[in-house]
């Protein structure tokens, strides 16, 4: 349940609820502690005004934007950096790609989302390619899971599905060796400018995890197999691994015909989703590929390809994930490039620090064992130790959920990974002592055995052994809790492997106050340029705070916000997004509210998260009740969402093991450095969620006091759209009856 630390001498300031007019509201980018506009050069002010006017209906001109592309342009001419909040509406994908790709420069574009990657890949780089009138290439890189492998299709497809299935001749196609380097690859879209091209690759996602039991043994390895699969290209047998046998064979069959004719090889081409073990079974990760050199099909390899394509490309398109293993490797995954463009910033804290950091749970011996399964026939003892090392390691994490771990670890948990650590050493002697002669196939399959055993190793080693700079602790459902490794502060990493590198342009409609330092930007926080969006928030929306409730540390706070949130629904009518930070007060609030609202009213598990939003926007009147995966990236424009409700603060958790460390770390200011950014970050993300278009009109309220009395309230008030405020419900009520008698704005 997220909550916060009680603030109870916070003395009032002005309240945040004080009402702002369009008159009051500094012009975006001009607000004290901001930087100055930027007037773009001719080049880019006449390039962004013609792929403007090319957009469906001829497009507008958006101050902002072209502000936006002239600070832009400057920063890359200057080898600086430029932090750019962008509201909604902005088109600040525009705005970075013109003056970047205008720059000459190489650049690499990172995004949060998949579904971001995949519109500058389909819609947005085309686009441009046709209306810039300069040429340019790009690409679109993903991790190497995204990618079908060649090697373990062959090993695994259906007779007659192997080297033939997947239709690669010795001249078909433009194969590059990428060369014998364990990492993950890319995958990508390259195209020239001007032409109808679609050429694109991907990768990096592991099967499912499963734990086990207990027990453990060695065994002698035999290379044979122990059971048919499928027919290798030298007319040999092989066992089906444990991935393969959990397969679908009807699903292995498709991905064999679709391997046959595909370019790429991209999972995201497929017409039907596989599941995950089908998936598994003809995909390999970055822990177990041996790389090209050490492959018998290396210079057939799809995310190989894809790398080598990405490396000629003019610009590249990658997700902050494998930007963050790019830095962690120092720079062996992505081509050498001048400039990086980071959009929606506001995650990258969290994600650099996934990335960089180790996670060992218990998935991660099951999946070794099934890799084992179809090497080492006969070593069956050894097998099952690794297999079991799964509840080994889910036992001895079990007490441990949700809490930090300091060196020396408790003894029973060190026991538990030195055992675990020598049955994966049994595995790896094993895999040594293969006989030589075995074919290429088992020979592939052995050395990515060997690869995965040795990344488990390392890992072992790194949860074992901390640093002063890195947090372990433990995370993860209770059925399978995962040690996690995290470095206390990504500041430094980003400033000795990017800031001090090359120049970067960091955008977000939602930046907090202090982002800059938090990231290690060598730029002080008011460098933040924010331009503003192009809706017209004053007269559009309004904002309430609930300020006469009680505290949300009150007892008195649930039944008093459920009768709130009632009242604000009845005078919406319906057409409600109502947010919550826990799933425990979105099933209250559903409980308490579904039988007694005249609404329809849909509940976050009741269908999958598309035919909720589906069904939301297309039945006026529905309300939807939802918890954090549905505060960023809904998008119901219209009126069909005239009403957000918030229900507290999404304040992070006091206990959470990373942050406590780091709130350590930063001494007396912590509360106001880290936890303040990342409510404000969040709460503007959920607010975001009303006004989409230039048409929208609606309310925002916020059931939780304290944004209008709380001392830190104005800083996260900063953070959200310039809509009028208010702390009477009378007024937010007659503004939703309002909204209901007026005819949707054309």
């Amino acid at each position: 349940m997220t909550t916060t630390a009680p603030h109870p001498t916070d003395p009032p300031t002005e309240p945040a609820s004080a009402r702002a007019t369009a008159t009051d509201a500094p012009r975006p980018g001009h607000a004290r502690g901001l930087r100055s506009p930027v007037v773009p050069a001719p080049e880019v002010t006449d390039a962004l005004a013609r792929v403007v006017r090319a957009l469906p209906g001829g497009g507008e001109a958006r101050p902002g934007q072209v502000e936006m592309a002239g600070a832009v342009a400057d920063a890359i001419a200057a080898g600086r950096h430029v932090v750019v909040r962008a509201g909604t509406g902005t088109g600040k994908t525009l705005g970075y790609l013109v003056p970047a790709v205008l720059s000459g420069k190489r650049v690499v574009v990172a995004t949060a989302t998949r579904a971001l990657q995949d519109q500058l890949a389909a819609k947005d780089l085309p686009f441009l390619d046709r209306h810039l009138g300069r040429p340019f290439t790009w690409a679109i890189l993903k991790g190497r899971s995204n990618y079908v492998c060649v090697q373990r299709l062959a090993e695994v497809a259906p007779p007659g599905g192997s080297d033939g299935a997947t239709g690669f001749g010795a001249d078909d196609r433009d194969h590059h060796d990428g060369g014998d380097r364990d990492h993950p690859g890319g995958g990508d879209r390259v195209h020239q400018g001007g032409g109808d091209r679609d050429h694109h690759d991907g990768a990096d996602r592991a099967g499912p995890g499963e734990a086990g039991g207990a027990g453990g043994g060695a065994g002698t390895p035999v290379a044979a197999p122990t059971r048919t699969a499928s027919r290798s290209a030298a007319g040999g047998q092989l066992a089906l691994d444990g991935l393969a046998e959990r397969a679908d064979a009807g699903e292995l069959a498709a991905i064999a015909a679709w391997a046959a004719v595909t370019a790429t090889g991209d999972r995201a081409e497929l017409d039907t989703e596989p599941g995950d073990a089908t998936w598994a079974a003809v995909s390999t990760t970055s822990r177990d590929c041996p790389g090209a050199h050490r492959c018998p099909r290396g210079d057939r390899c799809f995310a190989e390809a894809a790398r080598a394509r990405a490396a000629e490309a003019d610009v590249v398109v990658v997700n902050l994930h494998l930007y963050g293993l790019d830095l962690a490797a120092g720079g062996a995954i992505l081509p050498d490039h001048d400039v990086t463009v980071i959009d929606e910033a506001h995650v990258l804290d969290d994600i650099i620090s996934a990335t960089t950091g180790v996670e060992l749970g218990p998935g991660r011996f099951s999946h070794l064992g099934r890799v084992l399964r179809g090497i080492l026939a006969e070593a069956g003892d050894t097998i099952t130790g690794v297999v079991d090392s799964a509840g080994v390691l889910t036992g001895a994490l079990a007490g441990h959920r949700d809490q930090r771990l300091t060196a020396p670890l408790p003894d029973a948990l060190a026991g538990a990974l030195a055992a675990v650590r020598r049955r994966v050493e049994i595995a790896q002697a094993a895999l040594r002592n293969l006989p030589d002669q075995a074919g290429d196939d088992v020979s592939a399959r052995a050395v990515r055995a060997r690869q995965a055993a040795t990344a488990l190793l390392d890992d072992l080693d790194a949860v074992t052994s901390p640093t002063d700079d890195q947090v372990l602790f433990v995370a993860g459902p209770e059925h399978a809790p995962a040690l996690r490794l995290a470095p206390l502060d990504v500041a430094d990493l980003l400033r000795e492997r990017l800031w001090s590198h090359r120049a970067a342009v960091l955008t977000s409609a939602t930046l907090a106050p202090g982002f800059g330092p938090q990231v290690g930007l060598p730029q002080r926080a008011d460098e933040l340029l924010d331009v503003g969006s192009p809706f017209d928030y004053p007269s559009n929306g309004l904002i309430y705070c609930a300020a006469r409730l009680p505290r949300p540390n009150d007892p008195r706070w649930p039944d008093a916000a459920i009768a709130e949130l009632s009242a604000l629904i009845d005078a919406a009518g319906g057409r409600t997004l109502a947010l919550f930070t826990s799933y425990k007060a979105m099933h209250r609030a559903v409980e308490a509210l579904r039988d007694r609202l005249p609404f329809p009213l849909l509940a976050q598990g009741d269908q999958p998260k598309q035919a909720l939003v589906e069904r939301f926007a297309g039945e006026p009147e529905t309300c939807l009740f939802a918890t954090m995966s549905f505060w960023q990236g809904i998008d119901v424009p219209g009126p069909s969402l005239s009403l957000v409700t918030i229900d507290r603060l999404p304040f992070p958790r006091p206990d959470d093991p990373l942050l406590e460390a780091r709130r350590e770390h930063a001494g007396p200011g912590a509360f106001a450095t880290i936890d303040v950014p990342r409510a404000a970050t969040l709460l503007a993300q959920g607010v975001g969620r009303l006004i989409r278009s230039s048409t929208d009109r609606g309310a925002v309220a916020v059931l939780d006091p304290r944004l209008a009395t709380a001392r830190y309230g104005p800083k996260i008030v900063a953070t959200l759209p310039s809509m009028r405020r208010t702390r009477d419900r009378t007024e937010i009520e007659a503004f939703l009856r309002d909204l209901r008698r007026r005819p949707a704005a054309s």
